[in-house]
């Protein structure tokens, strides 16, 4: 059996889908599995000549081949999303001919986050397994609807995003509710938060809240930011990560703020170190819209609790199928004074905070990326 994964993707990428797709890579290959991850070739100046397996510490025990596809890149100045339709149309046609030339046999899997790709695997192997992982739903629903039927099996990443497809007329049975997770293995190795502090000119003498993550609005950043004016004079916020545009915009919009730093993207292998000089890790996503509310599953969440740090997060139904009172503060999304108090409840009690941390350590055990790849593979011989 094979398991051929195909991702419209820039890899390596500052964006967490990529370092989601070469875990899961990673662990199915783990399961003795042959893995191949079909790419497009992408322009992208930052990281061309960077090595994925390297930039992601995964071991090279699947193959990744990149299909030489036309990147339009100039027409990312035409019209909003030009772009990216048709840069897929050109990548579809690629994968097309890349896969009718493979001897693709019944019992081989094709695994796709994209759901424009299921057209294109459902027509050149019929006979296949054809699997889709949902991490959102796009607008046009109606659009996919058939294809989503056809697919052996869905991967959700969320309850809620499985009842989304059995209201519009899936089968239970063929979705599976598989959250994201989180390599162990790098957060086993203890590091020196003053060092880590020093490293990144971080105040020493002061307790840190954290962020780290895009800083897209659905994230609800900007609701840490706006608590931290108010938090005692010996607490500073960290921001980690955002796209480089992102990142810009954020820092300028919240410079005057004294007691804020801010940390440009860093490689994974940077953030367990990074996660260790925290007091206060903060999960603040946004409720406004249904991927912060209903879809997501924030790698980062596991991250925080392998590092036994205390949480505090939005109270919502995407956040709360993992974290409850027991391993974590959650506080009212979108409301700055509520994050603050659970901010301030975390610092001021530390039999609380090591009760959460240690419990929240507990529970993260359930969810690495090996034991979701084996919940799939079981999923599929059902």
């Amino acid at each position: 059996m094979r398991l051929i994964y195909i991702a419209n993707a820039r890899i390596p990428t500052e964006k967490a889908h990529g370092l989601q797709i070469m875990k899961m890579c990673e662990a199915f290959a783990e399961e003795s599995t042959e893995v191949e991850l079909v790419l497009p070739t992408r322009r992208d100046p930052k990281f061309n000549s960077v090595e994925p397996f390297k930039y992601y510490g995964v071991e090279k025990n699947f193959d990744i081949n990149k299909i030489k596809t036309v990147d339009p890149w100039w027409l990312i100045w035409g019209p909003k999303g030009i772009y990216i339709k048709v840069q897929l149309i050109l990548f579809s046609l690629k994968v097309r001919t890349y896969l009718s030339k493979k001897k693709i046999e019944a019992d081989d899997i094709l695994y796709t986050r994209d759901e424009y790709l299921l057209p294109v695997l459902q027509s050149v192997a019929s006979s296949t397994r054809v699997i889709w992982e949902a991490h959102n739903l796009p607008r046009n629903k109606a659009r996919y609807l058939n294809y989503w039927k056809k697919c052996h099996k869905i991967i959700a990443i969320t309850t809620g995003l499985k009842n989304e497809l059995v209201a519009l007329g899936l089968d239970q049975g063929k979705i599976l509710v598989a959250p994201d997770g989180v390599d162990l293995k790098i957060f086993s190795a203890a590091s020196d938060p003053d060092k880590v502090k020093a490293e990144y000119g971080l105040p020493a003498d002061h307790k840190l809240v954290m962020y780290v993550g895009h800083l897209y609005e659905w994230k609800g950043a900007q609701v840490l930011a706006d608590a931290a004016g108010h938090l005692p004079a010996n607490v500073s916020v960290v921001f980690v990560g955002g796209t480089p545009t992102d990142f810009s915009r954020f820092k300028e919009q919240n410079n005057s703020k004294s007691n804020i730093h801010f940390i440009k993207h860093q490689p994974p292998s940077k953030i367990p170190g990074i996660l260790s000089a925290a007091d206060v890790l903060v999960l603040p996503n946004s409720g406004r819209s249904k991927i912060g509310s209903t879809f997501t599953s924030p790698m980062k969440l596991f991250e925080y609790m392998a590092v036994k740090k205390p949480i505090v997060a939005s109270n919502l139904e995407s956040i709360k199928e993992i974290l409850s009172d027991k391993n974590a503060v959650l506080v009212k999304a979108d409301d700055s004074k509520s994050l603050l108090m659970g901010i301030e409840k975390v610092i001021k009690d530390k039999n609380l905070s090591d009760n959460i941390s240690e419990q929240a350590y507990r529970d993260v055990q359930d969810y690495t990326w090996q034991k979701r790849a084996k919940s799939i593979f079981s999923s599929l011989l059902k």
